[in-house]
């Protein structure tokens, strides 16, 4: 193809009648006293969209305007053109032809670009338009650092070779930025946070050390090394989180925060002796993107009203309950994060602390030192707090000790492991707490899970199979049949999974008087028989079904969520 021709980005919006001249005049002067670039002017005043632009500038060209989000990328040919050029030049290669390479640019008459491209490719080079966003999404899923990581367990392992190395020499040296250990390190937190790994699993087997991310709630592998650097990424991750690295025999907790690109990570790091070795599990959480609120957690309309309705009474407890991983500590920080007012005192006791609350007193437990959820809660009463969020009710003596607290005129918010809303009161009751303390003390409870969301560049119609159209039909009658499903195919922005991002299921069980009465009652069984009429079928399940409904997630993973809950 011909090397294109500049074009004036305005001209052509105003040819299209895209744009006003009024708006064009304005951006200009936008542009000479900001610097800034005219597109981009556009699009922030709301002139026009992105895609907008890139129609109108391939109409123009006489290119093709391509829309990654559904277009099928094939990894291996994007590669070709390195990274560091694709982020330079804005630029991806889609497909190899026997006359050249067709390149998707965001800003095809870029001459300089167009250049150096063929000169990288050493090849002839067809243009096509594309996003930015969509293009800049689309090099962070593709330019994984798997072969980097690859490459780099490999000059460690030489490094080490197979004679004994001092472990602690080897990584405590000076030019320790240079070193393989912290290299793989940091290549590793790179590409963790570039797929939005919630975790990384360092995990020593047999005749293997594995790295494994956890996406959106699953495990998937990363890579695979020699067994022998498995103790000088244990030793090095050790001495980070300040650790005890003589300590081999017992499990350790520690923390460090990192900044990986331009984010602040914070890095809870648990070590735990296995038969090969000790295992490395690392929760990242991203400081930097704030605390979630709780107009975006998922929460249905008319429960987040209840919800928020009920976190506002001067006194009582409330409950978040699930499973590890559900998003229950995101639910109280967003809840916290709404109560925090100047004239509220708010006490957390969390073991660890997970994210920082600017005018919140956060406490962490230390049962090392006797620093237990118990004995700081009993301290944090006589600091005359208003409001006190309690990690987990881990036993009989903090659940009591809440509760109380909650008589006394406190708003006490806590989480329980229990499968669902009804049966938290039970779990209560197992753990030795008094019947009449729980009827008076607690207010509600707040059942949660989380579903992977279908990624919307590859949602295609599905067509139920019958172990799910068996399962959609137990409760539902025929209803179901009324609404189309989807699925995600996989591609190259989930990683091939099919889905991107999770989003919240709720169910909120309120203890009215009627629930209260039941729960003096010695039957359990007749509890729960009036907490479920009170919650009027609004359980975890239905809205999981809801969601696959509406398209926003799986059938499957509906039924995964009900199993759980079944479990």
């Amino acid at each position: 193809m011909a090397r294109p021709e500049k074009i004036r980005l305005g001209e052509i919006l105003l040819q299209q009648k895209l744009m006003t001249e009024e708006q064009l005049q304005f951006a200009l002067a936008e542009q000479k006293r900001t610097g800034r670039k005219l597109g981009r002017l556009f699009v922030e005043n709301g002139f026009v969209t992105e895609e907008q632009i890139s129609i109108a500038m391939a109409k123009q060209l006489n290119i093709s305007y391509v829309n990654l989000r559904q277009y099928t990328i094939k990894p291996d040919v994007v590669k070709k053109l390195p990274e560091l050029q694709a982020r330079r030049f804005r630029a991806i290669v889609l497909e190899e032809k026997s006359s050249g390479y067709l390149v998707a640019m965001v800003d095809p008459t870029d001459l300089f670009a167009y250049d150096e491209i063929s000169r990288v490719l050493k090849a002839g080079i067809f243009l096509a338009v594309v996003n930015e966003n969509d293009l800049l999404q689309a090099i962070d899923n593709l330019y994984r650092h798997t072969e980097a990581i690859v490459d780099l367990a490999r000059e460690l392992q030489q490094e080490l070779g197979d004679a004994n190395v001092d472990f602690g020499n080897l990584v405590t040296n000076t030019g320790i930025e240079d070193a393989p250990v912290v290299k793989l390190l940091q290549s590793v937190f790179d590409d963790a946070t570039q797929v939005r790994a919630s975790d990384i699993h360092i995990e020593p087997q047999e005749k293997k050390l594995q790295i494994r991310f956890r996406i959106d709630g699953q495990l998937h592998l990363q890579t695979e090394a020699d067994m022998r650097i498995a103790g000088a990424l244990a030793l090095r991750l050790k001495l980070i989180s300040e650790m005890d690295i003589s300590e081999k025999r017992m499990p350790q907790d520690g923390r460090f925060v990192i900044k990986v690109r331009g984010a602040q990570i914070d890095v809870r790091i648990s070590t735990m002796p296995t038969q090969y070795g000790e295992s490395v599990v690392m929760r990242l959480l991203n400081q930097s993107g704030g605390i979630l609120n709780l107009e975006k957690i998922g929460m249905p309309a008319h429960m987040l009203e209840r919800f928020r309705s009920i976190i506002s009474r001067p006194n009582g407890l409330v409950l978040v309950t699930g499973p590890t991983g559900s998003g229950k500590t995101t639910t109280l920080y967003g809840a916290l994060a709404e109560l925090n007012k100047p004239e509220c005192k708010v006490i957390t006791v969390e073991d660890p602390v997970e994210y920082r609350l600017a005018g919140i007193n956060q406490v962490q437990v230390h049962e090392k030192i006797d620093l237990t959820f118990a004995k700081v809660l009993r301290a944090t009463l006589r600091q005359d707090p208003d409001i006190l969020l309690v990690g987990e009710m881990r036993d009989q003596e903090t659940a009591q000790i809440g509760m109380r607290a909650a008589m006394t005129g406190h708003l006490v918010l806590s989480t329980l492991h229990t499968n669902d809303a009804v049966s938290t009161p039970i779990r209560l009751l197992d753990m030795g707490v008094p019947r009449y303390m729980m009827g008076s003390s607690l207010q509600a409870v707040l059942a949660q899970r989380l579903v992977r969301v279908i990624c919307e560049s590859c949602k295609e119609e599905h067509a139920l199979t019958p172990t799910e159209h068996e399962w959609l039909n137990q409760d539902m009658s025929k209803e179901f049949e009324q609404h189309s499903y989807v699925v995600g195919r996989g591609c190259g922005h989930c990683n091939g999974t099919g889905y991107r991002g999770r989003m919240g299921v709720y169910e909120l069980l309120e203890m009215t008087k009627a629930v209260v009465d039941a729960a003096h009652h010695e039957d359990n069984a007749y509890f729960i028989k009036v907490a479920r009429e009170q919650m009027a079928g609004n359980t975890l399940r239905k809205y999981a079904v809801d969601l696959a409904m509406q398209g926003l997630t799986t059938v499957s993973e509906a039924m995964r969520i009900s199993n759980q809950i079944e479990e």
